[in-house]
C-alpha cells in the first residue's frame, strides 16, 4: 500500500480537478480529502452512500456561576477577549488555551471537549472516499487531517487496496504537514504565475524537510511560458522531475460544469497529460 498526496502550495491551481481525474484512472485505491477546511473533492466524485461521524477536537472553557466570585482574573489573562463582563465564555472566541482554568482561585473554570466538526466515509463510483468538514472558527485542523488519513489507511488495509490518494490542503501550514508526513510521494500542482512559483518553492521546502519524494505538475503551463521555464529551471536545480505539463483548455470548465473528471469528459491534450502524470506517479512508486 502506497500513499500519494497531491499538494499545491496555494489555492486555485487546479489540484482537486486533477485529483478527481486520478480517482478515475487509478485502480485499487481509496481517496481521502485532507482539505478539511474546504473539502470539495466529493463534488466531483458524487458519494452514493455516506456515514457521518463527529469530531471532538479542542477544548472550550466553561465558568460555573455557583463557584465564580467575579474576581476578574480570568478576564485579565484572556488574550482572546473570550470572557464577557458577566463572566460568560464565548465559545467562538475561546481558543482553549486553559489559562483561565489555571489562574482561577476558586476552580470555577472547567475545560470541556468541543464538537469541532464531522468526518465522513462514503462510497463513490470511483471507490471509497474519506473527507471531513471542520466547524466554523474551529481549530485542530491538523488533528482532523490525521484522523481522515488514518481512516483511509484502515479502509485500504481492510480491502487490500494498493493506493491511498490524498487531496491535500493548500499552503504550508499545520494541515499540510499533517497530510504530508509519512506519505510515499508528494505531487505538487503549480501554475506559471509569480505567486505559483513562490508557493511552489515553499511547499517543496516543506517536503524536503520531511524527506518526502516530490514530483511536479505544471497546470495551465502555456499561460506564461517565461514563468513556466522559471519553474522548470528551479526544479532542475533541485533535482525534481516535471512529471506533466497540462495546457490551458476550456474543456476543463465544461467538465466541471457537468460534474465529471476531465479524463472522462474529453480525450484531448489535457486528459493525455493527466494520464501521463498518473503513469509517472506509478513509476516513481515502483
Amino acid at each position: 500500500m502506497r500513499e500519494i498526496v497531491i499538494l499545491s502550495g496555494k489555492g486555485g491551481t487546479g489540484k482537486t480537478t486533477i485529483v478527481a481525474s486520478l480517482a478515475s484512472l487509478a485502480k485499487s485505491k481509496v481517496m481521502v480529502d485532507s482539505d478539511v477546511d474546504a473539502a470539495d473533492l466529493y463534488l466531483l466524485l458524487h458519494p452514493v452512500t455516506e456515514d457521518s461521524h463527529q469530531f471532538w477536537g479542542g477544548k472550550t472553557a466553561v465558568i460555573a456561576k455557583d463557584r465564580c466570585t467575579q474576581c476578574g482574573r480570568c478576564r485579565e489573562v484572556c488574550r482572546f477577549d473570550a470572557i464577557s463582563e458577566r463572566f460568560r465564555v464565548n465559545p467562538v472566541s475561546c481558543e482553549g488555551c486553559a489559562f483561565c482554568y489555571y489562574i482561577c482561585p476558586t476552580d470555577a473554570v472547567t475545560m470541556t471537549t468541543a464538537l469541532s466538526g464531522h468526518w465522513f466515509t462514503a462510497e463513490t463510483g470511483y471507490g471509497p472516499l474519506v473527507y471531513a468538514r471542520l466547524g466554523v472558527a474551529e481549530e485542530n485542523s491538523g488533528k482532523l487531517v490525521a484522523l481522515v488519513r488514518e481512516q483511509a489507511g484502515l479502509i485500504a488495509k481492510e480491502r487490500g487496496f494498493d493506493y491511498i490518494i490524498g487531496d491535500g490542503p493548500p499552503g504550508i501550514g499545520c494541515p499540510v504537514i499533517s497530510s504530508l508526513t509519512g506519505a510515499d510521494l508528494a505531487v505538487i500542482v503549480t501554475e506559471p504565475t509569480l505567486s505559483g512559483i513562490h508557493d511552489l518553492e515553499r511547499v517543496i521546502e516543506v517536503c524536503q524537510h520531511f524527506t518526502i519524494p516530490v514530483i511536479v505538475c505544471i497546470n495551465k503551463y502555456d499561460l506564461n511560458e517565461t514563468n513556466c521555464r522559471q519553474i522548470e529551471d528551479y526544479c532542475r536545480r533541485q533535482g525534481i522531475e516535471i512529471a506533466s505539463r497540462i495546457p490551458f483548455d476550456n474543456v476543463v470548465i465544461e467538465a466541471l460544469a457537468k460534474g465529471l473528471p476531465v479524463v472522462e469528459y474529453s480525450q484531448g491534450r489535457v486528459s493525455y497529460e493527466i494520464k501521463r502524470l498518473w503513469q509517472e506517479i506509478v513509476k516513481n512508486l515502483s
